[in-house]
């Protein structure tokens, strides 16, 4: 028998974990965790589907392969399979099989620009076998518990011989699922994922296997302290609207009008500007509603969901989550969006906190939420004996545009090492700006200018950034957006060569080059080269027209609707995308030249690494720095720090 050379695999599980709050490796710690069915393909030949429910075996050669090097494992969501794999085969926690052995078909979509899901892929394909609709019923009904009721006997779990029918369809369904794979992988031959690629995939399976530490002490007394603590909020403010519900918007909105104050949301930022000019008692519900408003309390309940045995959080990031740039996603804990810490005390609260004290923490503070809020990160901490590094670059993308654009004033500064947001402000009002010095009232213009104007914003930006906020004023908008693009003429530029390099590779389907960038349309799909080599990908892209008339570029992708859809798009978004690109392709080699340190997280532009105590803080950001081979002019620094817990410095 000819040796295998590759797998195509789909499984189905039970375990009564939840898996959407969790997350797999978590799931699979589930003592009832058990794999149903383990649907295979061999070298592109018929599918097998074997019934492990049933009694049935995995054949010896198949079971070998797994673990063989030599042979490649490929899944729709290859994570999913190799960790519950990893545990049907009695790796213990913390240990799991090669990632370096297995391919992705959803990674594959997501380079290509297609949706992240089995059945959107192949409805995005047209392909002839496309994942079955009943699958999620079955699913429901066989691989999670259900509710004990007299008309099932009171069973808390379906076995297939309570409804075999079902069961048989189960098994056509897992079938399928390894049809749909084969046949995705038939359809994007032409466009494979480049070797460097998958190497940064399984870099990133590496990182999501090691996982980070939580302090479980912290997040339990934190979630108790929040439960007493909202329930206090919520009796003050019974006490003083006598509301059954306070939490309801639609009786807190009616309170307040009654009492005379208008509002059509209660929204954070709506919250806040009432807060402002609100006479008691309003301002002490407003502030009080402010405070229940914290959601900090989630964020640790989604770390005690997700930890394993070992006390680690794991599978905190998709790969390729946002395919219009390639970065990635935030999954469970969502370390994306963590809130930040400003208390000047953290370690002594943290104590405090840990130590469960909720009467000193009440009194010592004037929010126990807005405490909770600022310690969320600190409930990650390293292995005993280490410390954390945490090390992130300065002002990625606002180095790489000016470097595409070869906006020179831009790249002197970053030469110097100068602060961006008062060099912007000076350049802008034509006049010296220093952070703590001479019109330093300037730089918060500059700054808010160069968050929202980077990528062709106008006042719309400037206002959803937050600009009125700060105390702008409304006139002030439109000659700041004016002042900022007169001071960055290249990069105005870079965004109309970038529109009509693109237009003209769509229109005449070709291939273009503007600022080191190459255009590319091929197969009903416009491709876009980085300088790294790595390719950004938009499915049938059009000539369309825009709300005001004008010819633009109009692709399939995934909306804001969550739906496959046609999106609208022109140079500065196409310019926003890549630059973004650019940016994560610097992470990508950033953490491939950290590989051999323990990488822990990475969140934005910043990585985080579980050191031992002699590692050099000085050392990490250096090689952090680096630039690669292909951004040659490129200058990048890297600034970081040491911790015991992680922190915002």
């Amino acid at each position: 028998m000819a040796a295998i050379r590759q797998l195509e695999i789909d499984i189905e599980c039970y375990s009564s974990v939840d898996l959407m709050k969790c997350g797999v490796y978590r799931y699979v710690e589930a003592p009832d965790f058990e794999i149903l069915l383990f649907g295979y393909s061999a070298d592109g030949g018929d599918v097998h589907v074997i019934d492990l429910a049933q009694g049935e075996r995995i054949p010896v050669d198949i079971l070998s392969a797994l673990t063989d090097e030599a042979v490649i494992k490929w899944a729709f969501n290859a994570n999913f399979e190799r960790v519950c794999l990893s545990r049907y085969l009695g790796l213990p926690t913390g240990e799991y099989l090669d990632p370096s052995q297995w391919r992705c078909t959803m990674i594959w979509s997501a380079y290509l620009g297609l949706p992240l899901s089995l059945r959107g892929v192949g409805s995005a394909l047209g392909l002839d076998k496309q994942k079955l609709d009943e699958g999620k019923e079955l699913i429901r009904y066989f691989c999670m518990p259900c509710a004990a009721t007299k008309g099932n006997g009171g069973r808390t779990r379906n076995m297939p011989a309570d409804a075999p029918e079902r069961w048989a369809l189960f098994i056509h369904y897992n079938l399928r699922d390894v049809e749909t794979e084969m046949e995705i992988q038939e359809k994007l031959w032409h466009f494979p994922v480049p070797e460097d690629v998958w190497d940064q995939y399984h870099l990133d399976q590496g990182i999501n296997d090691r996982g980070i530490r939580v302090d479980g002490k912290l997040v339990n007394n934190a979630i108790t302290m929040d439960t007493r603590s909202r329930e206090e909020l919520v009796q003050q403010m019974q006490d003083l609207t006598a509301l059954n519900n306070p939490n309801s918007v639609a009786q807190m909105k009616q309170w307040l009008a009654d009492n005379g104050l208008e509002t059509d949301t209660l929204g954070k930022k709506q919250v806040a500007s009432l807060l402002k000019d609100a006479p008691k008692p309003l301002g002490d519900v407003l502030s009080l509603r402010q405070q229940l408003a914290k959601s900090s309390v989630k964020k640790y309940q989604a770390m005690a969901n997700a930890m394993c045995a070992d006390g680690r959080v794991r599978g905190m990031f998709q790969f390729y989550g946002a395919n219009r740039s390639g970065r990635w996603a935030g999954r469970g804990v969502q370390l994306q969006n963590l809130p930040q810490n400003h208390m000047s005390d953290l370690a002594q609260a943290r104590e405090l906190v840990r130590s469960g004290d909720y009467e000193i923490v009440n009194a010592l503070y004037d929010s126990v939420p807005t405490v909770l809020s600022e310690l969320i990160r600190t409930a990650l901490i390293p292995r005993d004996g280490a410390k954390f590094i945490v090390s992130d670059f300065s002002a990625i993308e606002a180095r790489v545009i000016a470097w595409l654009a070869g906006e020179q004033w831009r790249l002197d500064v970053f030469e110097r090492g100068d602060d961006i947001y008062c060099a912007s402000a000076s350049q802008m009002f034509h006049v010296p700006v220093e952070k703590h010095g001479v019109n330093a009232h300037l730089r918060q213009k500059g700054k808010i200018s160069e968050l929202a104007l980077g990528y062709g914003g106008s006042v719309g930006a400037l206002k959803a950034m937050g600009a009125l906020d700060m105390g702008l004023q409304e006139e002030e908008l439109k000659p700041l957006v004016d002042a900022w693009r007169k001071a960055n003429p290249r990069i105005v530029k870079l965004w109309w060569d970038v529109d009509k390099a693109v237009m003209t590779a769509v229109r005449e389907r070709t291939t273009t080059k503007s600022h080191g960038i190459t255009f590319t349309y091929q197969s009903a799909m416009l491709f876009i080269t980085l300088p790294s080599g790595r390719q950004l990908a938009y499915v049938r892209p059009r000539i369309g027209v825009n709300q005001f008339g004008s010819d633009c570029i109009t692709y399939m992708g995934i909306g804001s609707t969550k739906k496959w859809e046609r999106l609208e798009s022109y140079g500065p978004k196409f310019v926003e995308n890549f630059v973004q690109g650019i940016s994560r392709d610097i992470l990508c080699y950033a953490l491939q030249t950290l590989r051999c340190c323990s990488i822990v997280a990475h969140v934005h532009d910043e990585v985080i690494i579980e050191a031992d105590p002699n590692m050099s803080l000085q050392a990490v950001c250096e090689q952090m720095g680096r630039t690669p081979p292909w951004a040659k002019g490129l200058v990048l620094r890297a600034d970081g720090f040491e911790c015991d817990f992680y922190q915002k410095d």
